[in-house]
């Protein structure tokens, strides 16, 4: 089984938590219904004649989620096919409240979030009030992702089996395990799925962008993007750099890595902010410790203990270490979760590993009735088999191995043995790293924080560098990404820049 740690974006951790899931209304007039022009007609300038229909098709917003209004936009499955089989992408929309300017683009990241669900449940927390006063703001699950033509693997009881599974990948029984249950897993995937499984790879999602612009009847794209959302945003300006307006990337993605760099470079990250919260726990009455040597050895006990004799829940789940592993890392995400943490781990070494069961589940979307509410795991593995050819020669996946145990003595393990995922997937990849410039574009603003445990600094500093308009913005602090945390520099910048045009100074640094 993969241990390698989703790149995406965790939050509004309690919304999330006590989100209510609610039904959704949209409809669309399908290619070659009578699709009439673009209001805006420069917005489809240069269309590709095989590609008019999705360019121009007309949609209709309707009400939904209460004070939102939704809709569908029709794309081809495979783009150098496009009058073959096509799929709806759900989009999600919340009107300017004030006076207009256009609309603003979003992407959570993942890969494999759904921007509805970010929109509907965090919309405060992922904007400024000066934002949604001004943009109507718009985002999508992408192809492949819950509401767009979402794959589907598992049911529920086999998705808690195959999280519940801690086969060591170290040991040869273990590795076997974890290559039977990753053959499963495909097979499965493509039984349950559509076509869209064999294109859920960035460059057809970021083509998909394109069409969503053009209907929204914008000639320029207006962006913001988190995490994975950044590669995704630094693919669309590569591939359509004089249609990339105002893009900003937040917790930015190194295109240029392979799957085992970037898999590296997160371990040593999520060291570092174990580290951190260890420092900062015993300032709290609630933790466990009183040094931070003692808070990272009694992490690492919790975990071998978990290991050699599994405790069980409430609900009669065993707590195997990947579950504990999968709970400590979550609220590593944000610093607000830090006291949740501190909590989690208190109870886990008192006896009671359910607060850290229950960090797990949210990161797997998985519902207090045992319900799965959304695919992102899957769907991450589909987007990064056909985006990275994986090492999966078990002698270089051990070597990775020891490098990652090395660069990161308390949750390197749970990061190895990656190339598993994709070893018996069943569609090769059709794409590999590389720099990326979106030469032409555009000014881009990447942003970076030096305490990001998912997308580590240097990939904002490596991303700003290779694309020729970068602008970087450093946030000194902890969590991943920095936009919505609330920074005035962060925000005034950012918004500035999406409003006004108002380019921030490159290596512009912004303080806690």
């Amino acid at each position: 089984m993969s241990r390698t740690v989703r790149r995406s974006r965790a939050v509004a951790l309690l919304a999330v938590l006590c989100a209510v899931v609610l039904t959704l209304s949209g409809c669309v007039l399908l290619p070659g219904q009578d699709a009439a022009p673009s209001p805006n007609p420069s917005a489809t300038n240069g269309t590709p004649p095989d590609l008019k229909a999705f360019y121009t098709q007309q949609v209709q917003w309707a009400g939904c989620e209460k004070s939102f209004e939704c809709t569908k936009v029709t794309v081809p499955v495979d783009y150098a096919h496009p009058t073959g089989d096509t799929i709806a992408l759900q989009l999600i929309r919340k009107r300017a409240g004030g006076a207009r300017v256009g609309s603003l683009v979003m992407n959570p990241g993942g890969p494999g979030a759904s921007g509805y669900t970010m929109v509907r449940d965090s919309l405060d927390q992922v904007t400024s009030r000066t934002l949604r006063q001004r943009f109507d703001v718009v985002s999508f699950d992408p192809r492949g992702v819950d509401r767009s033509a979402g794959i589907t693997c598992l049911t529920d009881a086999q998705r808690d089996a195959y999280r519940e599974d801690a086969s060591d990948p170290a040991t040869a029984a273990g590795f076997a395990r974890a290559t039977e249950l990753q053959r499963q897993l495909a097979t499965a995937c493509r039984q349950h799925s559509g076509p869209v499984l064999a294109h859920m790879d960035t460059v057809s999602a970021a083509r998909d962008l394109d069409v969503i612009r053009a209907v929204l009847g914008e000639t320029k794209l207006t962006y913001l993007g988190y995490s994975y959302g950044t590669q995704l945003g630094a693919t669309y300006a590569d591939l359509f750099p004089r249609r990339a307006g105002r893009l900003v990337l937040d917790g930015a993605v190194d295109p240029s890595l392979s799957n085992e760099q970037l898999t590296l470079g997160q371990a040593q990250a999520f060291e570092k902010a174990l580290h951190s919260w260890a420092e900062a726990c015993p300032q709290d009455s609630s933790c466990a410790f009183s040094s931070a040597d003692e808070g990272v050895a009694l992490v690492r006990k919790l975990l071998a203990d978990a290991e050699r004799d599994p405790m069980t829940v409430a609900d009669g789940r065993k707590a195997t270490v990947s579950m504990l592993a999968s709970g400590l890392v979550l609220p590593l995400y944000n610093q607000q979760s830090w006291k949740a943490l501190d909590v989690a781990v208190a109870n886990a070494a008192s006896g009671d590993p359910g607060d850290l069961v229950r960090f797990s589940d949210l990161g797997a979307d998985r519902e207090q009735d045992g319900h799965y509410s959304a695919n992102s795991m899957v769907a991450f593995q589909a987007v990064t088999c056909l985006d990275y050819p994986m090492q999966t020669a078990p002698d270089a996946m051990r070597q990775d191995a020891a490098a990652l145990q090395k660069a990161s003595p308390t949750l390197g393990k749970f990061f190895a043995y990656g190339g598993l995922t994709c070893a018996s997937w069943p569609f090769k990849p059709v794409s590999a790293p590389h720099p990326l410039h979106a030469e032409g574009a555009e000014p881009i603003v990447v942003i970076g924080t030096t305490g990001d445990p998912a997308t580590p600094i240097a990939w904002a500093r490596s991303l700003a560098a290779q694309l020729q308009s970068g602008r970087l913005i450093t946030f000194q602090g902890e969590g991943h990404t920095a936009y919505g945390q609330g920074n005035t520099c962060v925000v005034g910048a950012v918004d500035g820049y999406l409003l006004n045009g108002t380019v921030p100074q490159n290596g512009l640094s912004c303080g806690t």
